[in-house]
């Protein structure tokens, strides 16, 4: 948020009444990715996936269409199996960006998918909310709309994302336009569409429609979408209609295996790496039978799991292999790549949940992934989606933008003005160099305290979790909606109150 030079309690009211918000910009990163495997070890990969698709091949179930489509393409279709012709599905994806853009309807928010940048996006998904006040709970469009707000209001977070929270209060086949609307109308950020039937993922593209204009939307990128791969290698119809519906719309797909290593892949990191790329190549080569050029990002997600209880593990060393070694395979192929966000398995916003989603989150960014899903809010296995672990998550993917950034070598940055100026057994603290850099010098965090014993227990001894909950309160009491065109809003209410009126309400 902008801030002037006022004093004491009054300034601090001015900057709290002061709702612009100044959004970081996505990351370009300054540093090389961090790559774990030789040579020899990705053609091994590569080997082993070219197999898979071959001898195994892959379902794509309940799709006549489809299946035609790759039996026209030369590969060799057995009933619902289809078996891929060696080197068929790189060749297919020579046609897809390498880079592109999603535009936002805030222009300055738009971002660059691929390359060096990185993008980072909140949670997606969770049937469950919760807060320090409420408790775990269902969540409801409200709790939707406030974390659509709430991701708005987060600097670090580039991405307003799709499922924040599964809205249950809502008709199952009507909620995907509320939450569809509810990233139009409450943020201007980039949003993903639905994928859980083909006629929500067509609603969301008419939405956009309106939003943009047709002619912008078939000529660029303004919806991602998630698709799933139900690992082992089976792709089903509801997936692929959505892909269908999406790349035909020249709209970005990010194709990602859901891996269980252990249940829905072997247990072995390089069993599962070429597994993943198999599955991965052959949605990702369909959307360009549909669409030559269409955007298509390589998606991973990958989870251990307890050979006790068979619960998902997060934070563990064996999927950050996964995702270094899938980072890797994308950068090969020459695809933008998905995959990391804040994972744990914690039930409260706990050191669990801070250790166990530190450990994808950096690994996220030192692997090079360009669009990082989960990034904040996510908690209990992906079942819940926090208030307070949302605040937390974002106030670290800023320290990590700040990371990103790397070394500073320009001539402030090299300070030797200020060494010149010290000497030998003085101090820092009031020379020229820090007085005019001490606002930016380092990284301060929203939620952390760093203050005294006393004064910390003096302010009422919170932790991070009260804090956080403290802050989400105050954003969204600050939070001012940005301007949308009201003919669009009309239009997009229009189409909303039609496609209800179309279809009795479904509620499984």
């Amino acid at each position: 948020m902008t801030r002037r030079a006022r004093g004491g309690a009054a300034a601090r009211r001015a900057v709290r009444g002061e709702t612009r918000i100044e959004q970081l910009g996505q990351i370009t990163r300054r540093m090389p990715p961090v790559e774990i495997m030789d040579m020899e070890a990705v053609e091994i990969i590569e080997a082993n996936a070219d197999t898979i698709l071959e001898e195994i091949g892959l379902d794509f179930r309940d799709d006549p269409e489809v299946l035609a489509l790759w039996r026209e393409a030369g590969a060799d279709v057995q009933g619902e199996r289809v078996h891929f012709p060696p080197g068929l599905c790189r060749e297919l994806l020579k046609t897809a960006p390498r880079e592109f853009t999603q535009l936002a309807r805030n222009p300055a928010n738009s971002v660059e998918l691929g390359g060096k940048g990185t993008v980072f996006a909140p949670v997606y998904g969770p049937p469950f909310v919760s807060d320090l006040e409420r408790g775990r709970r269902y969540g409801e469009i409200e709790d939707f709309r406030n974390f659509v707000k709430l991701v708005y209001m987060s600097p670090a977070l580039h991405h307003s994302g799709g499922t924040l929270c599964e809205p249950v209060d809502l008709p199952v086949n009507k909620r995907h336009l509320d939450m569809v609307y509810s990233h139009i109308r409450y943020s201007d950020k980039p949003f993903m569409g639905s994928v859980t039937e083909p006629e929500r993922a067509a609603d969301s593209v008419e939405m956009a429609r309106i939003l943009f204009g047709p002619e912008t939307v078939d000529a660029n990128c303004v919806l991602l979408n998630l698709i799933n791969v139900n690992s082992p290698m089976v792709y089903d119809a509801t997936m692929v209609g959505a892909l269908k519906v999406y790349a035909a719309a020249n709209q970005a797909c990010i194709v990602s295996p859901f891996i269980l290593s252990g249940a829905m892949a072997p247990v072995t990191v390089a069993g599962t790496l070429a597994q993943t790329l198999a599955e991965a190549l052959a949605g990702m080569a369909l959307t360009q039978l549909i669409r030559p050029g269409a955007p298509v990002i390589f998606g991973s997600f990958a989870s251990s799991m307890s050979m006790q209880s068979g619960a998902p593990t997060f934070g563990t060393p064996e999927p950050a292999l996964v995702l270094y070694g899938c980072a890797q395979l994308a950068r090969r192929l020459g695809l933008p790549f998905r995959s990391g966000g804040g994972f744990t398995a914690a039930k409260s916003v706990d050191a669990q949940a801070g250790y166990e989603s530190a450990q994808t989150l950096q690994p996220s960014l030192m692997a090079g992934a360009n669009f990082v899903l989960h990034a904040a809010g996510w908690l209990e296995g992906g079942l819940v989606s926090s208030y307070e672990k949302l605040m937390i998550d974002a106030d670290q993917l800023s320290m990590l933008q700040k990371f990103a950034a790397g070394i500073d070598v320009s001539e402030s940055g090299q300070a030797m003005d200020a060494v010149r100026e010290v000497g030998p057994g003085a101090h820092y603290l009031g020379c020229a160099h820090t007085q005019a850099n001490f606002e930016t010098a380092f990284w301060r965090s929203a939620i952390a305290d760093n203050n005294s014993f006393e004064q910390w227990e003096a302010e009422g001894a919170q932790d991070s979790a009260r804090r956080a909950h403290t802050l989400w309160k105050r954003r969204l009491a600050e939070y001012q909606a940005p301007p949308l065109d009201e003919a669009i809003d009309e239009a997009l209410q229009a189409f909303m109150r039609e496609r209800k009126d179309s279809m009795p309400d479904a509620f499984v």
